[in-house]
């Protein structure tokens, strides 16, 4: 069952005219144009970009998508996946991260506050925190780890 609210956002998500492409280029919404209008009120063209996981870089323990150079977009996300023992040291960003905890356990140190979470937990970390964590139990972590920069910036300490 639908909440009545989520409802009413479905409904305007309705309304949006949304073409798709199997080629893998971004895509134009027909009607968007460069000055607003009625029928577009932001006087913009939307693109979308679509990339596969494979096919992104592959770092450490990480796919990397680095939102500057994979999707023309705000946001870097990595999708962190390590053997228990493994994760980063000590680092920081001049900017927010929000950790998805999607599967395993790890031991996270910010501040120099030491604390365990696993799979459904979700760590805001904000610019400038010292932070790392670990792996740890029998299986691997699994988390998507959200940077929000279009570029990938970090100060190992």
């Amino acid at each position: 069952m639908i909440n009545p609210s989520a409802e009413g956002q479905l409904r305007s998500f309705a309304k949006l005219p949304i073409v798709f492409q199997r080629d893998h280029e971004p895509l134009s919404i027909p009607g968007a144009g460069t000055a607003p209008s009625s029928s577009n009120p932001a006087g913009r063209i939307l693109r979308m970009h679509h990339v596969r996981q494979e096919n992104l870089p592959f770092v450490g323990s990480s796919y990397e998508f680095r939102g500057a150079e994979q999707g023309d977009t705000g946001v870097s996300v990595f999708l962190f996946h390590g053997k228990p023992g493994s994760g980063p040291g000590p680092h920081r960003h001049p900017y927010d991260e929000i950790q998805f905890i999607r599967e395993g356990r790890g031991v996270w140190t910010v501040n120099g506050k030491t604390f365990e979470g696993g799979a459904g937990d979700i760590f805001v970390i904000k610019a400038g925190e010292i932070h790392s964590f670990k792996a740890v139990g029998d299986s691997p972590l699994i988390q998507l780890d959200v940077h929000l920069s279009p570029r990938f910036i970090q100060e190992n300490l």
